[in-house]
């Protein structure tokens, strides 16, 4: 399939629209008040895509620091101290600034509204207020983990948190805020696909990437409370001196542990379900197939939300809990990845015998299926009480974590950004920049993250900033890998970026996709649609034919004249 296109629009038959009487989202109004006051969740995710991305690009900087201070061993950039609170910059914007609301937040603003046929979210004022809370959280969190240093690592793990003098207590502020605004977020996507669907979209006839949107959503409300209340209780603590969570004053250090991990596993889900739903249109829309289990998919979904609430306790078989704990806990864990598999082999399934285009969003979900299932697989020795033993606090867990969570979240957020990108923006990127993008990421992550499986069977520690002799050369190649790793990122973005200044105009559908996004035009109408949308099987591809004049895909004549689409 090509990507380059030539001008023009497709004309759909819900929606004739050869005079566009509005403008689109980006043109509609102009100024700096009319994006820093709008309503429209179009321009809510666009900035919160902009804020996302640069915490990224300063996510992967610190990244970057520290696999060049660990290219030697011994101290080179950095003291031990500075070093730790490297580590702990790193994870904590990492986590709390990009992965947890880069997709619902960037992607699931803009998406939501459009696959539903609505014109907006339920609640645009208290989605505005939600971007507000997310900068106000950033900016209270940067400045207090930038300010006189920290030293906790991403968990504010006690008595850490309790001992060390930096500004724990503005920090936990500002996760506190964060989670104000993920709790918005998860509550308006609730209330839209609840109430907002047009007639005729049922439950079993929403696009899988609404189902994981719902159940996000469902864990940021119940979840995020958990941590709010952790935090408050932290700052309490070293305020008022009283004893909670720190030993000097008769607290539990271990409840910290408990209370953190009931909010950050299910926040593991937070990260990863929405990158599910976006494989799930990929993997569809790409292979030109209709979704194989799309049942099964959208049920795995809820399953996974409902099991993460149950699971924290693998995390701490190391910690003195009953025996019996550690076996409820264990077997959980390894119940919890049925359905995570129910979605890998459903994916695998819809590409046999599909029409797999190798365009870059199908790249990077191919990357996605392979990355993921070695961050699920590896996993199992996590959650198994013998080995974990064995693992725990070594590499081998950084190198899990990053497998599931950049393999997972980044690679599929990377694939729905690149798959969606025409339609947001309205150009089409150059494809061969994309895919060798995708090749580059690829081998980069695994060159970083490979060996560091090797490092933590063998013992090495994780958080260390000196090693022994002996993993010199494992740490080498993980640092060369990271730097790979970077320029695949760069080269994504210059991809993405130069399509704003020399990209071609995009056709409303360039891919085939048959869920409503694709059935307004690139990029959207102020409004989203002109005119109401037909509701249909929205992965029935049988109606759609490419269209060489248009550079994009258009409903076959025979069913537009014959309103079979209805």
């Amino acid at each position: 399939m090509s990507a380059v296109v030539t001008p023009g629009s497709v004309q759909t038959a819900e929606h004739s629209q050869s005079h566009r009487p509005d403008p689109n989202y980006l043109t509609h109004t102009k100024g700096f008040l009319s994006w820093a006051l709008t309503l429209d969740h179009k321009r809510i995710g666009l900035m919160y895509l902009v804020g996302i991305l640069t915490s990224f690009l300063l996510g992967g900087i610190l990244a970057l620091l520290l696999r060049a201070e660990l290219f030697f061993p011994g101290e080179q950039m950095f003291s031990n101290d500075g070093y730790n609170q490297l580590f702990t910059l790193h994870g904590a914007v990492m986590v709390f600034l990009f992965i947890i609301p880069s997709v619902p937040a960037a992607l699931g603003n803009f998406l939501v509204p459009v696959m539903l046929g609505a014109k907006d979210v339920a609640f645009p004022r208290l989605n505005l207020s939600s971007f507000y809370l997310w900068l106000a959280g950033t900016a209270f969190f940067l400045v207090a983990l930038f300010s006189t240093g920290l030293d906790t690592g991403w968990t504010f793990y006690t008595p850490y948190s309790t001992l060390t003098q930096g500004p724990v207590v503005a920090a936990t502020m500002g996760v506190f805020i964060l989670g104000f605004s993920s709790i918005f977020t998860g509550l308006n996507f609730i209330v839209t696909i609840n109430t907002m669907r047009p007639p005729g979209m049922t439950w079993f006839r929403m696009p899988l990437f609404l189902w994981a949107t719902y159940a996000t959503s469902i864990i940021q409300v119940l979840a995020t409370p958990v941590l709010g209340i952790t935090v408050l209780l932290l700052a309490a603590e070293r305020v008022l001196k009283i004893g909670i969570f720190d030993p000097a004053y008769n607290g539990d250090p271990v409840a910290f542990q408990h209370f953190f991990w009931f909010y950050s596993h299910p926040a593991v889900y937070i990260m990863i379900l929405p990158a599910m739903g976006i494989i799930s249109e990929l993997m569809s829309v790409h292979s030109h197939k209709a979704i194989f289990g799309y049942r099964m998919i959208a049920y795995s979904s809820v399953a996974i939300a409902l099991f993460g609430f149950l699971v924290w306790g693998h995390h701490m078989f190391t910690s003195g809990m009953a025996e019996v704990t550690t076996i409820i806990f264990s077997a959980l864990t390894f119940t919890v990845s049925i359905p995570s598999a129910i979605k890998v082999f459903n994916w695998l399934f819809t590409m046999y015998q599909g029409t797999v285009s190798m365009v870059t969003p199908m790249c990077y979900a191919l990357a996605f299926l392979f990355l993921f299932t070695i961050g699920g697989l590896t996993g199992l020795f996590l959650g198994s009480l013998s080995t974990d033993r064995h693992l725990h606090d070594t590499y081998f867990v950084v190198a899990h974590f990053h497998y599931v969570m950049m393999g997972g979240t980044l690679i599929a957020f990377l694939g729905g950004l690149f798959h969606w990108w025409p339609k947001m923006i309205g150009k089409m990127y150059n494809e061969l920049g994309g895919q060798i993008s995708a090749l580059v990421v690829f081998i980069g992550f695994n060159l970083t993250f490979l060996p560091q499986f090797v490092m933590g069977s063998r013992g090495m520690p994780r958080r260390y900033a000196q090693y022994d002799k002996e993993f010199e050369f494992l740490h080498q190649l993980s640092t060369v890998g990271a730097f790979v790793l970077g320029m695949g990122l760069f080269i994504a973005a210059g991809v993405l970026l130069s399509s704003l200044f020399r990209g071609r105009k995009a056709p409303a559908n360039p891919w085939g996709g048959d869920t409503l996004e694709w059935h307004c035009e690139s990029p959207p109408p102020f409004y989203n649609f002109l005119r109401p949308p037909v509701v249909k099987d929205p992965y029935d591809y049988s109606r759609l034919v490419y269209d060489n004049r248009v550079g994009g895909y258009v409903e076959r004549p025979e069913d537009r004249a014959s309103g079979s689409h209805k």
